[in-house]
């Protein structure tokens, strides 16, 4: 199951302006918080294990290239690696990419209060995944960043390069295919 826990904002900052002065401590701390949330970020879009950690770890050369040319972020540290992240599956698959069926058994996240994450687990896998293939892969990214990873709507637009506004409205309709879908398989298994 991927969980995800990311470090909290006043310590990513102080870290990326310690990285930022060259500290490699720092560098490695970065890398060891957010290697496995980039990784199961790309994971659940790439098949192959092996392309996905290929892509997760040239977020983090890109980084070490940013910060050695002084254009890495100023600040939203887990902002700029998701959105670097996302482009490198951008460019290496496109924009329609769809979540990985290997890796889909894998994202329902554990415990949380969301209405939404308590929808998809109390279903079982194979009808959530078969409901979420159906989903645009811009719905499908949403409820990634949203339930998977745990960001913020702020976050998120960052990422996906919207506004907050636009980000409510696609986790909405994303949600709400999500229960049409649902419905529909609902009445498919109750008539036979």
């Amino acid at each position: 199951m991927i969980l995800i826990v990311l470090p909290d904002i006043p310590a990513e900052d102080r870290l990326l302006a310690q990285a930022r002065q060259g500290d490699q401590d720092a560098i490695m701390q970065i890398y060891d918080g957010y290697f496995t949330p980039i990784y199961n970020f790309i994971r659940l879009r790439v098949d192959d294990r092996y392309v996905a950690e290929d892509l997760a770890s040239e977020v983090f050369v890109k980084l070490v290239s940013a910060l050695r040319s002084h254009t890495a972020p100023r600040h939203s540290l887990r902002g700029w690696l998701f959105r670097v992240a996302r482009n490198a599956i951008h460019d290496h698959y496109g924009r329609t990419k769809h979540l990985s069926s290997e890796a889909l058994d894998e994202w329902l996240p554990d415990g949380d209060d969301e209405p939404e994450v308590a929808f998809l687990r109390a279903l079982n896998v194979e009808r959530t995944r078969h409901a979420l293939r159906q989903l645009s892969p811009e719905q499908q990214e949403v409820l990634i960043l949203r339930f998977g990873q745990v960001l913020s709507l702020q976050e998120t637009a960052d990422i996906m390069g919207k506004n907050v506004g636009a980000v409510k409205s696609l986790q909405f309709r994303a949600v709400n295919a999500l229960r049409q879908i649902f419905g529909e398989l609902r009445l498919e298994a109750e008539n036979g």
